[in-house]
C-alpha cells in the first residue's frame, strides 16, 4: 500500500502540561510572562549591542545573533501553547504540525553551531591571543552566522523529509504541548524502534559529539586561564563561564531527549519546558549578569533614552 494512502491522520491533538483547569490557568500566567520576558530581555541584547560602538566586536556579534535565535526558538511552539490554554479543544494540523518540527530543528540546529563558532571565538581569543584579529576577523563572523543557519536548515529538512515519509493511520493524540520527531513517530504505523535509531544517530549523537567538542574546548582554555592571574583572565574566565552554562543548559535535555526517545512521557515534557521556554530567558540573564561590558552599554542606553524622554518638548508631541 502507498505510504500516501496509509497517512490518513490529517490533525493531531496536543495534551499539553495537564488537563486541571486550575494548573492550564497557573501555565498560561507564567508561561506568558515568560514568553514576554524573553523577547523584552533578547531585544533589549540586540539593541544594546547594535546601538553601542564598544560592542561591535565578534563575541557581541554572534550574541546578538545568539538572541535573535532565542526568540525564535521561544516562538515556534511557546504562543500556541498560552493560547491552547485557554480553550478545552487543543490541535493543530499535520501541516502546522510538520512545521514545528522544520522550525524546532532549523533554530536548535543552528544556535548548536552558533554555540560552537562563540567557544572557538573565546579559544581564539584566549589561547591565541596574538593572532585574534588575523583568525576572527569580520568575513569570517558573518561566515559563522550563515554556515550555522545552512547547517540547521539541511539538518530541520532532513528531519522534515524524514517525517512525511511515516504513514499515520491510528492515534493522533500528542502528548506534549508541541511537535517533535520523539513524540511523533510514536504514532506511525510502522516498527518506533528503527525510528528510534533514526533519531539516535541523526539527533542524539550529533548534540552529543558537539557537546564533546564544545566541553574539550572549554577545558583547554580554562586550562590556559589557569596559569594567568591578571584581571583580564579572570575576565575571561567569567566569560568563558558563562558560555558554557549557556552550552550546558541547552544540551543537556536535548542530549537526553534525542539519544533515549523512548523515555518517558513526563521526562520529555519537563526537558522540553526548559529548552523551549527557560533556556531563552536564562541566555540573556547569564550574559548581563555577568558582563560588565553589556551592562555599561545598558545602563548608558538607558541613560541616553531618559535624557530623550526629558528634553523632548511636550509641544512637539502635540500635533
Amino acid at each position: 500500500m502507498n505510504v500516501a494512502n496509509k497517512s490518513a491522520v490529517t490533525e493531531f491533538v496536543l495534551l499539553g502540561l495537564s488537563n486541571s483547569w486550575e494548573l492550564r490557568i497557573f501555565f498560561f500566567i507564567v508561561f506568558s510572562f515568560f514568553y514576554v520576558a524573553t523577547m523584552v530581555s533578547n531585544s533589549v541584547i540586540l539593541v544594546t549591542v547594535t546601538s553601542d560602538s564598544h560592542l561591535h566586536s565578534a563575541m557581541y556579534f554572534l550574541l546578538a545573533n545568539l538572541s535573535i535565535i532565542d526568540m525564535s526558538l521561544a516562538s515556534f511552539a511557546t504562543p500556541k501553547m498560552i493560547i491552547d490554554y485557554l480553550t478545552d479543544h487543543k490541535t493543530i494540523s499535520f501541516g502546522g504540525c510538520i512545521a514545528q518540527i522544520f522550525f524546532l530543528h532549523l533554530f536548535t540546529g543552528t544556535e548548536i553551531i552558533l554555540l560552537m563558532a562563540m567557544s572557538f571565538d573565546r579559544y581564539v581569543a584566549i589561547c591565541k591571543p596574538l593572532r585574534y584579529a588575523s583568525i576572527i576577523s569580520p568575513q569570517v563572523c558573518v561566515a559563522f552566522v550563515v554556515s550555522s543557519w545552512i547547517v540547521g536548515t539541511m539538518h530541520s529538512m532532513s528531519q522534515v523529509i524524514f517525517a512525511l515519509t511515516l504513514p499515520f493511520c491510528g492515534p493522533n493524540k500528542i502528548d506534549s504541548f508541541f511537535c517533535d520527531l520523539p513524540v511523533v513517530f510514536q504514532l506511525a504505523c510502522v516498527d518506533t524502534y528503527v525510528l528510534g535509531l533514526f533519531m539516535i544517530s541523526t539527533s542524539g549523537i550529533i548534540a552529543l559529539s558537539c557537546f564533546i567538542l564544545l566541553f574539550n574546548s572549554y577545558v583547554i582554555v580554562l586550562v590556559t586561564i589557569k596559569h594567568h592571574s591578571s584581571g583580564g583572565s579572570s575576565k575571561a574566565l567569567s566569560t568563558c563561564t558563562a558560555h558554557f552554562i549557556v552550552v550546558f543548559m541547552f544540551f543537556g535535555p536535548c542530549i537526553f531527549i534525542y539519544m533515549w526517545p523512548q523515555n518517558s512521557f513526563v521526562i520529555e515534557k519537563v526537558l522540553s519546558v526548559f529548552y523551549t521556554i527557560f533556556t531563552p530567558i536564562l541566555n540573556p540573564l547569564i550574559y548581563t549578569l555577568r558582563n560588565q561590558e553589556v551592562k555599561s552599554a545598558m545602563r548608558k542606553l538607558r541613560s541616553k533614552f531618559l535624557n530623550f524622554s526629558t528634553e523632548t518638548p511636550l509641544h512637539s508631541l502635540e500635533f
